[in-house]
């Protein structure tokens, strides 16, 4: 065999063993669910729905998928794995009727969890986005939305909290929990979401 053709059989073996150009696994939820992610390259397309699914592209744009085994993915991936943020949690707070003011039933506990929450968070952002029912005008309901995320605003900063975390908003009846038709009152939609990033 000349110089030439273990030259060949070499370059072709480097091209047959090269790692794929890309590769992604999807990964499960903290409760274990996986969504759905489509791979698309010039040469076709690969989803991936399960949990530990992975999908290799080769430098043609081929797309190979297989099942990876989640011991192996942790350990493969751990530096990546721990660089990533933690998940944002939500708290809500419900108010009585027509109130700014009345929170149903008391806050207290709510505040705690979020002040024991912070520690998990570097750079911590908080958002408080009030909210109403149906009950009243859109623009009443604007106004009475922001009123309540002001007053969970301020029992956040007198348990401790910075102000500079805190953004507020206030979205009406705009994003109800329970949908209902305009003018139905619906104590699940009374509400301020706390949310933690």
């Amino acid at each position: 065999m000349g110089v030439f053709a273990l030259v060949a059989i070499g370059v072709i073996a480097l091209i047959l063993n090269q790692p794929p150009l890309s590769k992604v696994v999807l990964l499960p939820d903290a409760d274990g669910k996986a969504g759905a992610i489509t791979i698309k390259t010039s040469a076709g397309e690969q989803l991936l729905s399960t949990a530990f699914g992975s999908a290799s592209v080769d430098r043609q744009g081929g797309i190979s998928s297989a099942s990876e085994d989640p011991t192996k993915v942790s350990q493969q991936y751990a530096s990546t794995l721990s660089a990533r943020p933690t998940a944002p949690v939500s708290f809500t707070v419900y108010f009585e009727f027509g109130s700014a003011l009345d929170i149903s039933p008391v806050i207290q506990p709510v505040l705690e969890q979020l002040g024991a929450a912070l520690a998990s968070y570097p750079g911590a952002e908080i958002t408080v986005i009030g909210h109403t029912d149906r009950v009243g005008s859109l623009e009443s309901n604007d106004v009475l939305s922001l009123q309540r995320a002001e007053t969970v605003r301020t029992l956040i900063l007198q348990a401790g909290i910075q102000a500079s975390m805190l953004e507020v908003a206030g979205r009406g009846e705009r994003e109800p929990i329970v949908p209902t038709a305009d003018e139905v009152a619906e104590p699940k939609n009374r509400r301020v979401e706390i949310n933690l990033r």
